[in-house]
């Protein structure tokens, strides 16, 4: 590592001596008018006596595709203001008004259209921005943007109001921005930030008010200015959104199964809240949250010894969640997502599952509860950004039935989970210096929990240093991680997939059954060019030492590893030849442990770009070079493995029309000869009018992998590893149909059929898994091998001498899955939202291996299916 960080110092040197001097921002200036005595009423016409005394913005600049052009179309705003709103009204101008973009969508997905946005610094920190974007028939568009841009939270909802309206010359907005959904000081003639957006969508066109040029870097900190606001008062906000629900759950009965209903019904109510602590800090809080609109996640079946990272939806935890990012990966591989907090770890599924003889029946809950969470964001006046986050989640307990005596065993335990960020800016934001905490603590009574952690800490320090505009960038990030518990608890996390402390060839850890704490440490830094021409890269590394451990709330897939990794890229954003605009990169990596032994290394090159004609495409191609693989063996020694070719594609039609078609793949070839996989997907998306959107995504993969895991089985000698040759095809469909009959009134279905087949051959025993050559590896099972069909296992006699030696079970396997939810969201008023749900889930597996589309579909629709109807209702008031 130390040579790439010499390497990243000299570079940088070198890129700083010849870019010795900042560019000059010229900041455009608006000087907002004060409404007296009547405020503009919202109709998207500019008929209020108001708008005549207002100054009118204009002269907006072209961004792309033609950077410091004038754009096709003029735009103009006036804003204007009382004690208790922004109001902004923009005339987008266009002299063919039939042919106005105007899609009617759900709230925040109305991009594919024309829109125009106002963004306010009102931190005035040069990071930070609200967005109250809106399109031409009406759909908002907002979001908050923080990290001077890099981060856009599109989840933010604030309560607001918008108008707009087509005419002969083109269409208008016209908006009102309560201040209290805006972050403040209070000072008397305050600076705010300012940027105005108009995106033309049939020449896919950006304008903004203040110019802002393709290669800069950051985003917030081009901003012009807003001036002349007077005397504004930051009003302390309470916002209530109480919430009541009603949900059917309807399934076919098991006549065996006590605990099988086919109805079960149930009513729940909640609060949600908001409470302005201060001028700029706000308190959010529910009470008794439920989450049941929610879109499910998607179907897989994971084959690996990790778990999947699954995206947040829950609205409370996606909100704000900019604040508590604490990301220690970079780029998008492997440990890209890895992070020290992982919202999805409140309220998942319990961690114990009762063992259960025959005829032994338990209903246990699908998930844990959370009793109550709360969290305080906002930001200072002196530049500290705070989030604090705390969050409840109840003890839970499965109901058992033994012949028709019923005992309780406990699931998950009573749960208190915490986070902490600070961070402070200095240097108008070019400077940050911010750390953060975590903290689990689990109230164990029972001893069949004792393999969770009692306690679990982590924490960080973090500096970002920018300069010359913010084109140059130093990161470093550091992170540390404390866990304890019952031995049993510290043993569970020393034999994880993550570190394998177990493993016979691992000389620089030690397995400690005795052990009732472990700690660990990692981070990051990373240096780079990220702005300033068409040449951009990031050098740098990340580490994560044997005994790191964050996953009682963050997220680690690996730990003992020590990472290297360069990246550049070329980038044309002008016009130039068949291309409206192009990048190119370049990527190389290589990954060590603990113990100094190679792990992976390879390189990259992808690019892509946008036709003339609309049309977009990505490929690339990757090698990867033999390394060592310390989870293959779950424990036992690690595996050498060879390398391989990957490549990828995809492209797209062009996505003004109506119509639009994608198509793109995946493909492995691995040195050994006979391992390779391929992904095949197809995207069709046909928006007949403007309030309808239908799309259908067909996947298709096919895997075989000549040494895939399939158990660790007990004999005379030492543990066997046994492997075998997998062929897995998948296959599965996509639904999506989207009918907003208004802004605020839609509906909305999604629909995933999924099909997987597994099937075992060349069953083997890896007999030196780091031999140079590869046939040296394993050997294949021969006469020795033998299939018990009444059992569906096979017995294994390694001499031959008509004893059996071990046994184990047929690992084939063939699932099906259908998920599907239809969600009708009306928000009735501003805040306020009604919601009408069915959800259907379907599910089927055996051990065939056989994978066949006809029977696998007819297997999966003649399943029993789990009906779940909910009726939700919330109204948002405020004090």
């Amino acid at each position: 590592m130390r040579i790439w960080l010499f390497l990243s110092i000299i570079l940088l040197l070198i890129s700083s001596y010849l870019c010795a001097q900042d560019t000059t921002i010229t900041k455009r200036i608006y000087r907002v008018t004060r409404t007296n005595p009547h405020p503009p009423k919202l109709d998207g016409l500019m008929n209020d006596v108001v708008w005549g005394k207002s100054a009118v913005g204009g002269n907006f600049i072209q961004t792309d595709p033609h950077e410091g052009k004038a754009p096709s179309e003029p735009t103009e705003f006036r804003i204007c203001y009382d004690n208790s709103a922004l109001y902004v009204f923009i005339r987008a101008y266009d002299r063919n008004p039939d042919k106005i973009v105007r899609r009617v969508t759900r709230r925040d997905e109305g991009r594919d259209a024309d829109f125009v946005a106002v963004l306010i610094d009102s931190y005035h920190d040069q990071r930070t921005a609200f967005q109250f974007a809106v399109n031409a028939a009406g759909v908002k568009i907002d979001a908050i943007w923080s990290e001077d841009g890099d981060n856009r939270d599109n989840t933010w909802d604030p309560v607001w109001e918008v108008k707009t309206k087509i005419d002969e010359s083109g269409w208008s907005a016209e908006m009102r921005i309560p201040l209290s959904q805006l972050r403040f000081s209070r000072q008397e003639e305050p600076v705010w930030g300012l940027q105005v957006v108009r995106y033309f969508y049939r020449e896919k066109e950006w304008s903004m008010w203040q110019f802002y040029p393709q290669d800069a870097s950051g985003f917030v900190k081009w901003f012009g200015e807003l001036h002349g606001l007077q005397g504004l008062k930051p009003a302390r906000r309470i916002e209530l959104l109480p919430y009541g629900i009603s949900q059917l759950t309807r399934m076919a009965a098991d006549p065996d199964d006590p605990f099988s209903d086919r109805n079960d019904g149930k009513v729940n109510g909640g609060l949600d809240g908001k409470i302005g602590v201060a001028s700029n800090i706000t308190l959010d809080f529910t009470v008794n949250p439920d989450f049941g609109q929610v879109e499910a996640d998607p179907s897989e079946v994971n084959l690996s010894a990790f778990e999947t990272f699954f995206e947040e939806k829950r609205p409370f935890f996606i909100e704000g969640r900019n604040i508590f990012n604490y990301g220690l990966g970079w780029g998008d591989g492997d440990n890209s997502r890895e992070t020290l907090f992982y919202s999805r770890r409140m309220g998942r599924r319990p961690h114990y599952s009762p063992d259960l003889d025959d005829d032994v029946y338990a209903q246990a809950p699908d998930n844990t509860s959370i009793i109550t969470a709360a969290k305080i964001t906002g930001k200072t006046n002196s530049g500290i950004s705070i989030g604090i986050l705390n969050a409840v989640t109840a003890e839970e307990s499965a109901q058992i039935d033994s012949f028709g005596v019923r005992r309780r065993e406990t699931v998950e335990p009573l749960t208190n989970y915490f986070v902490g960020r600070l961070q402070k800016d200095y240097d108008g934001g070019n400077t940050s210096i911010g750390g953060i905490v975590t903290a689990v603590n689990r109230d164990i009574s029972d001893p069949r929990l004792k393999f969770l952690n009692t306690a679990a800490y982590s924490g960080g320090l973090d500096l970002n240093h920018q300069w010359h505009n913010k084109d140059y960038f130093i990161s470093v990030k550091t992170a540390f991680s404390r866990i304890e518990g019952d031995p049993e608890a510290i043993l569970e996390a020393q034999t994880s997939s993550q570190r394998y402390f177990q493993r016979p060839d691992a000389d620089h850890v030690h397995l400690d059954s005795s052990r009732a704490e472990m700690m660990g440490h990692g981070g990051s830094i990373a240096l780079g060019k990220v702005g300033g021409g068409h040449w951009r890269y990031v050098l740098g590394g990340v580490w994560r030492s044997p005994g790191f451990e964050i996953n009682d709330l963050g997220f680690l897939k690996n730990a003992d590893q020590n990472m290297n990794f360069l990246w550049a890229s070329y980038r044309e954003w002008q016009p130039k030849g068949p291309f409206r605009s192009f990048q190119i990169n370049v990527n190389a990596w290589n990954g060590i442990n603990f113990g100094g032994e190679r792990l992976f290394s390879g390189g990259n090159i992808n690019g892509g770009g946008r036709f003339n004609n609309y049309w977009r495409f990505w490929t690339g191609i990757n090698r990867s070079f033999p390394g060592l693989r310390t989870s293959a063996l779950r424990g036992g020694p690690a595996l050498r493995t060879t390398g391989g070719w990957n490549n990828f594609y995809n492209v797209f039609s062009d996505d003004r029309k109506p119509v639009i078609l994608g198509t793109g793949g995946f493909n492995h070839f691995n040195d050994d000869g006979v391992t390779r996989r391929h992904n095949l997907w197809a995207e069709l998306t046909w928006r007949p009018q403007d309030a309808v959107s239908l799309s259908m995504r067909p996947f298709y993969s096919f895997n075989k992998d000549n040494l895939q895991y399939v158990t660790t089985e007990e004999a005379d000698g030492g543990d066997r590893y046994v492997f075998a040759r997998l062929q897995q095809k998948t296959f599965g469909v996509v639904f999506r149909a989207n009918v907003s009959i208004t802004p605020d009134l839609s509906i909305q279905f999604y629909g995933q059929p999924f099909l997987s087949a597994g099937n075992y051959t060349h069953f083997k025993q890896i007999t030196d898994s780091r031999a140079d050559r590869y046939e040296d590896r394993f050997r294949e099972y021969r006469g020795e091998l033998s299939y018990d069909a009444e059992n569906n296992e096979y017995a294994v006699d390694e001499n031959r001498d008509g004893e059996e030696d071990y046994r184990f079970e047929n690992p084939n396997f063939n699932f099906q899955e259908f998920r599907s939810n239809l969600i009708l969201r009306w928000e009735f008023r501003p805040g306020s939202t009604f919601f009408l749900v069915w959800a259907q889930n379907r599910s089927q597996s055996s051990d065939s291996g056989l994978f066949s589309l006809r029977n696998d579909f007819d297997s999966l629709f003649s399943a029993d299916a789990e009906n779940i109807f909910l009726v939700k209702f919330n109204y948002w008031f405020s004090l």
